[in-house]
């Protein structure tokens, strides 16, 4: 009797120290909102991995890489999400992610084959405008810049904020050696630069501005869920910049294979199906019909411009100065 108590309390610890495991995932907030995608993968990465995910968000990507290097050896980071090709070279450069071993295929439109990020999704950067309030929007890039007299845009500082960093990006492919001079002049409409997307969409959907740096499929969400054609998304003929989101295994993760299971959880069709209407960017693999209608029917970008991750470490910090000096 003694001896089969014994082995009940034994598998009893056993099953608690497996139940016990943490899995610690660093990322954005609005990836972690009650309307993201978080709280369904949540759930169904803890029904298949016998462990609990603990999230830590509350800063946008780009800020998201500098609290990592913040805490260097002392990241609790099991997964780093949320980064994007702008920001991988200097993560892996800085030593904070671990290459990831999973062969997977993706249905992007570049080919992938990085060793320490896995895609969770794409889109393309554009701007948002509320058709109510400005009924005749700037119809391409040129006339944007060309600047007005009305404080109607709402940006997001490239410091802290992706999307921030892809217009900086944006407007350097469009313009080159003159973009100085293309900041300057679309800054006389500039309301606002706020930290992070959700700041500035928020103040855009409260009517504060009819214009906010965005995505294309930022429509979508609108017309699926508030069932409202009202917000709409400027497709400019000189072209658009991409991005491509990641995620990778935290360098000083103690949970490492847990981290690289729930990477290939994160890229497989039961994950990327959450995307379209959670993240509300494209998936990586085919999800068939979990794509609404109105993600499908959006008018594509015909040019598209994206930095291979290596040069975009480079010319970062340059080009954000150049964006500080203009704007100043």
């Amino acid at each position: 009797m003694l001896r089969k108590f014994i082995i009940s309390i034994s598998f009893l610890m056993v099953a608690c120290t497996l139940r016990a495991e943490n899995l610690t995932i660093y990322t954005y907030d609005s990836f972690t909102s009650d309307w993201g995608p978080g709280p369904l993968i949540t759930e169904a990465f803890e029904q298949e991995c016998n462990c609990e995910i603990e999230w830590r968000s509350g800063v946008d990507a780009a800020a998201l890489l500098s609290l990592l290097k913040l805490e260097g050896e002392n990241s609790k980071a099991d997964v780093i999400l949320g980064l994007d090709t702008n920001l991988m070279a200097e993560a892996v450069g800085s030593g904070l992610v671990s290459p990831h071993g999973i062969d997977a295929s993706y249905t992007l439109p570049i080919d992938w084959d990085d060793p320490h990020f896995v895609p969770y999704d794409y889109g393309y950067f554009a701007l948002m405008y509320d058709s109510e309030a400005l009924p005749n929007p700037p119809q391409s890039m040129e006339e944007l810049v060309a600047g007005g007299s009305e404080k109607d845009l709402i940006i997001q500082d490239p410091r802290t904020s992706s999307p921030g960093l892809g217009f900086v990006f944006w407007l350097r492919s469009l313009y080159g050696e003159d973009t100085p001079e293309a900041w300057s002049s679309l800054s006389s409409r500039i309301l606002t630069v706020t930290p992070g997307w959700g700041e500035a969409y928020g103040m855009f959907t409260n009517g504060e501005a009819p214009m906010v740096m965005s995505y294309t499929t930022s429509q979508s969400y609108h017309e699926v869920v508030e069932e409202t054609s009202r917000y709409k998304a400027l497709i400019f003929p000189e072209g658009h910049y991409m991005q491509v989101e990641v995620a990778g295994i935290g360098a000083y993760s103690d949970q490492s294979e847990l981290a690289r299971d729930f990477l290939e959880f994160l890229v497989s069709e039961q994950a990327q199906q959450f995307i379209p209407t959670t993240n509300w960017m494209y998936p990586v693999v085919d999800v068939g019909e979990s794509v609404p209608e109105a993600m499908k029917a959006l008018e594509q970008p015909e040019i598209n411009f994206l930095l291979d991750p290596q040069e975009a470490d480079e010319v970062r910090e340059v080009w954000i100065a150049e964006w500080l000096a203009s704007m100043n």
